[in-house]
């Protein structure tokens, strides 16, 4: 396997990208309320998404990891750069599908289970509870920012990447999961109303193949605790069990 934290340094010359940006949803205002609730964890029913035949609906199939592993020839940078902009730009659009179902009222905290809520850390570098869609409005603002700022994500042939490029991937890349674990969550009834749980399942696979090929992925950011798996890591495991991921 290619290790990306071990790349930096290697001398780079890549062909140009395109600087294209898809538009992120916002939503009307973006309200910081830092005594926004928990929500109250709940014995409730299995999650659709871990469900017969939804869990095993997919665009793609077999094994993840043969389309994930760096190509001869590529360098490992651009490599991570690419899918990270096709990961993000993928999921912007899917979450601009959901986002009059994704408001304040229905989704008060940022949660992907009953025991497992994300807090945004502030100015004031202190953890605060918000809710979902202001949480994921500051999540995609910062991502596209960062998409197109070429000092972060180069697009001149021959530019290098700076330093700290691997830091900063790992960082988006934490965020976009919690936008996948909180679409899982809460909003996987109307990923099935528009019948597109087949795509939305491969993209994520797709996203955890790849975050585990390149060192990106950190099970602690997918479970509520390192002896109960919740939301999104219970589907890890079901995926894994299945052969669609590998450990």
């Amino acid at each position: 396997m290619s290790t990306f934290f071990n790349s930096l340094g290697r001398s780079m010359t890549r062909a140009p990208r395109s600087t294209k940006r898809s538009p992120t949803p916002t939503s009307a205002t973006f309200p910081a309320d830092p005594s926004a609730p928990k929500a109250a964890p709940s014995a409730g029913p299995k999650p659709l998404y871990l469900c017969s035949p939804f869990v095993e609906s997919a665009l793609v199939k077999g094994n993840f990891k043969t389309i994930v592993m760096l190509p001869k020839y590529c360098d490992i940078m651009e490599w991570v750069a690419v899918n990270i902009f096709d990961f993000y730009n993928n999921l912007n659009e899917f979450y601009g599908c959901l986002t009059e179902f994704c408001t304040q009222q229905n989704c008060p905290t940022m949660s992907a289970g009953a025991t497992l809520n994300y807090t945004w850390i502030n100015q004031d570098r202190k953890h605060v509870h918000l809710p979902a869609p202001t949480y994921i409005d500051y999540v995609m603002t910062w991502v596209q920012n960062m998409l197109d700022d070429d000092n972060v994500f180069p697009t001149k042939s021959g530019q290098d990447f700076p330093p700290s490029f691997p830091s900063t991937v790992k960082h988006i890349y934490r965020q976009l999961l919690r936008v996948f674990a909180h679409i899982y969550h809460a909003h996987y009834a109307q990923i099935l109303h528009l019948r597109s749980e087949p795509h939305f399942n491969s993209l994520f696979a797709h996203f955890l193949a790849f975050g585990g090929e390149f060192e990106l992925l950190e099970m602690k950011d997918m479970h509520g605790s390192s002896s109960a798996p919740v939301g999104v890591g219970a589907l890890w495991e079901r995926w894994k069990g299945m052969g669609i991921l590998t450990q």
